[in-house]
Parts: structure tokens; sequence; C-alpha cells
């Protein structure tokens, strides 16, 4: 049965699986908008969102298919191989973005942010440029990550009506069910957002596989036989938790607990991943130690605002990096009190208990601060006082 959503507040089911349920919607996609354009990180959901749309671009005669690779340069091998399978398809038109930006590099203090395709270290990239490639100037005035998607496409497709499709789930994050479940993005489609107010209904992204399980993301993989990334098997083999089994960048915040058996897994990738990254080295040599929370306030903090407010002071060096610190934890300081739903709790052990968190393993811009972490950050508090 497929979750479609939700009517008054409830859930409710309709009679097909998931697999018609993400067809019919990536039908409807195709239908309504200019352009289809799938974003990939060469994981396993964007494997199957992109096996879907070529299921309905044969049908509708739309070949070949848009797919968006934003490269960090410091992609695992496998990952790169992966693109490589899917962006030579002769039923795809790669758009495969090697350009400099910025994205945080959890693994220093240092040297916080890095920058992908840095001319001035081609030296020691990770390997060269996919040959001619068109899309390796940075153009689209933006060196941030995460803004480089939007402003890509509105580069490019200025205002052709754009569907953008993401391998996004549910099941990986109570804030995504309620996102993607309760208000129309597109008409009555709940499964999507508009990215910019600027673009409105112009470019919007869409999520056809918001109800599936991990459990049917591989069922259809295997059932279709689609190649899909090698280093999952790795991981599998090495006992990687499924929740936690990444394919993307490595140096990011929320991915490098893969730094933790990357040595093990990819031996070729490991010592060009060192000469690139400053920090990568000794979190190799660290291994857990060297993002380890404390368990409890240090003694010699009154307060974790204390103790939050030391970290950001004397960890992290850069002044610019410091404000984006402190503009994370004001947003979520906000939303936790607009929310409400700290009311019954100490402030003090959750929400600042969060925030100095976000210093040890460098998320600058709060990726995973928020009232999940938070929530188990102050269950463990608990737990613990009550042992």
């Amino acid at each position: 049965m497929s979750d479609d959503g939700t009517r008054n507040g409830l859930r409710y089911y309709i009679d097909r699986n998931v697999f018609e349920a993400g067809l019919d919607r990536m039908r409807f996609i195709f239908d309504e908008f200019d352009d289809v354009i799938v974003h990939t990180s060469g994981g396993k959901d964007s494997t199957v969102c992109i096996q879907l749309a070529l299921i309905v671009a044969r049908e509708r005669n739309r070949l070949p298919l848009k797919l968006m690779f934003v490269d960090q340069e410091v992609e695992h091998s496998q990952t790169i191989d992966q693109m490589m399978h899917d962006m030579e398809s002769p039923e795809i038109e790669p758009l495969w973005i090697q350009v400099p930006y910025e994205f945080e590099n959890g693994t220093s203090t240092e040297c916080p942010m890095f920058t992908p395709w840095d001319e001035e270290v081609r030296d020691v990239w990770m390997r060269p440029k996919r040959e001619g490639n068109p899309y390796t100037e940075n153009v689209y005035k933006t060196r941030n990550f995460y803004k480089m998607f939007d402003a890509f496409c509105q580069y490019h497709f200025g205002d052709r009506r754009v569907a953008r499709i993401g391998g996004v789930r549910c099941e990986e994050s109570p804030n995504r069910r309620l996102a993607l479940t309760v208000d129309a993005t597109y008409k009555w489609a709940t499964w999507g957002k508009v990215p910019t107010r600027k673009t409105k209904e112009q470019h919007i992204l869409f999520y056809p596989i918001y109800d599936w399980s991990y459990q049917d993301v591989w069922k259809a993989i295997h059932d279709n036989g689609w190649q899909y990334n090698e280093l999952y098997d790795l991981q599998y083999q090495h006992g990687v938790p499924v929740q936690i089994m990444r394919v993307s960048s490595i140096i990011h915040e929320t991915a490098i607990h893969g730094l933790m058996y990357l040595q093990e897994v990819d031996t070729e990738f490991w010592p060009k991943l060192c000469k690139r990254v400053p920090g990568v080295a000794s979190a190799g040599i660290l291994k857990e130690g060297a993002f380890r929370f404390a368990n409890g306030l240090p003694y010699m903090f009154a307060t974790w605002r204390e103790y939050a407010d030391y970290l950001l002071e004397h960890l992290v060096i850069d002044p610019e990096q410091k404000e984006r610190f402190r503009v994370s934890w004001g947003r979520f300081e906000s939303g936790a009190k607009v929310a409400g739903w700290v009311a019954d709790v100490d402030w003090d052990s959750v929400i600042c208990a969060a925030e100095a968190r976000t210093v040890l393993v460098g998320d600058c811009h709060g990726n995973k601060l928020n009232a999940v972490s938070a929530t188990k950050q102050w269950n463990k508090l608990e737990a613990e006082a009550t042992a």
C-alpha cells in the first residue's frame, strides 16, 4: 500500500504499491512541466528516481533525460564510477557541475570551509575534471553549495517551467514527513517544495518517492536489475548500519563517520583525500574520539550555554565562521520558541547542548541542529540523570 499524504491531519492509504504510485507521480510531473531535471548524488534513492524518470521519459518521448550532479570533488571512487555509468547513457543529457564553490569541512576548525575544483591547488585535485564538460566555470553568482542547485537552474532555464526531482524520503526524518504530507506545493501534490520565492511556480522540487521505505528502494533496484553504487556493498560488508550509509562527500559534518572505516574500504582514495583536505589525516588517526560529544556538562562550566560559547570562541578561528554559527543558533532558538516544543524541558540542557555539538562537528549552518537531534540529547541526559 502507498502512503499518499494526509487528509484532515490523518494519514491515508491508496490501493496500489509505492512503485506504481511513484510512476504515476512521475507521469504527472512530465505532463505538467516543459523540462524535467533529476538531481543525483549517486546514491540508492537517486538511482530509483533516475530509473522511474527514464521509464516515463520513454513513454512520453521525452528523451534524453536531464541528470544533474553537483560534483564535490571529494566524492568516493565508487560514487564517481556510478555517475560515469549513469551520465554516459545515450538516454541521459548530463548536467555534471564541476565549478569552485564552498561547503563545510567537518574535519578541521582551522580550515572549516573546503573549495572543490580550486584552480590554485589543481596539482592535488582528487581527479581531473570530466573531459569535454561544459559546466566547469562558476558563472552562477554564488559560492554557496546549497544555493548552487537553484542558481544553476535559474541561469540555464530562466523562465521555463522546470520540475526538479530529488530522492528525499519521509522515513529519514519526522520533519520531512511533516513538510511533505500536509500542505500542497503544486496543485494537489504535497510532496515537493518551491526552492525560492523568485522562481515561484516556474521551478519546483518534487520528491516522488517520498513515501518509500529503504526496503522499497532496494526491492525496486534488485527486482529490476538496476546498477547501483558499489559503496553500499562495501559498507554492508564492513558492518555499517543501513541508517547511516552515505555515498556523497566524505568531509561534510553529516558524513564524517565514514572516515572511521574509509582506509579499509578504499585504500587508493584515502591517501589522496589526506593530501587534499586539511584535518582528514588527524580524523583518521583519532577516529571517534575526534568528534565525541561530552556525555555530561564538563565540571568546569556552570551551564551548557557557557560551554557552547567557550567552544565557539576557542575552537572556531575564522570570524565569518563564528558568525555563521551565531546565525544558525539564533534561527534554531527562534524556531524552538515559536514551535513551543521545548516548553516542558530544560532549555539549557537541550538547546544549548545541541548548539555545543555543532561546534565539535563543524556544522556552522546548523544542518544537524533540529528538534530531533536536540530531543535525543535531552533523552540521553534524562536517562543518565535517572540511572
